[in-house]
């Protein structure tokens, strides 16, 4: 989903690493804890992608709006509940595997 931005990709990689080292210091709901962080973060890239648009409109390039428009659904997509948000089951795995019993 997020081939097409890396930097994107590391921030999400830097916000679930900051959950499991909370995690391992106080093991209160650490699933929890990684979905909250996660959707922080995309809700912030939502909110990027938003300014983006507005400033590809000001600027009246086609092109630009497209794209940035196209970002800005996407962001939506990996955020919404229905889609993105809705597949899990890797973070779970992983969450129950390192955190069983806690």
């Amino acid at each position: 989903m997020f081939e097409d931005y890396p930097g994107h990709i590391e921030r999400l990689q830097e916000v679930l690493n900051r959950s499991v080292e909370r995690s391992r210091k106080i093991p209160f709901m650490p699933l929890d804890d990684a979905t909250w962080a996660l959707e922080g973060t995309l809700e912030a890239f939502i909110m990027e992608a938003s300014d983006e648009l507005q400033a590809a409109e000001k600027s009246g390039n086609p092109a630009v709006i497209a794209e940035a428009h196209q970002k800005k659904r996407l962001m939506s997509f990996a955020r919404s509940s229905n889609r993105g948000m809705a597949k899990l089951d890797d973070l779970w795995e992983y969450f129950d595997l390192h955190f069983r019993g806690v």
